[in-house]
């Protein structure tokens, strides 16, 4: 139990004072890479999804 607890305080001072987080500007500008690489994603397997459907409606009609 005396290592746990440890853990847990040295996972507190390391959190607090040794990891540099981002500032507000710089986790917004991710926050909206990110939603832009998702939509791109998305759209292309959109593409792709309906691009096979499409084959397979043809090969089975044959």
């Amino acid at each position: 139990m005396r290592k746990f607890i440890n853990y847990l305080k040295e996972s507190y001072v390391e959190l607090a004072q040794k990891v540099t987080w981002p500032t507000w500007d710089k986790l917004q500008s991710s926050a909206f890479l990110v939603l832009i690489a998702t939509v791109i994603l998305a759209a292309g397997l959109f593409v792709v999804d309906y691009a096979f459907e499409n084959l397979m409606k043809f090969i089975y009609t044959l």
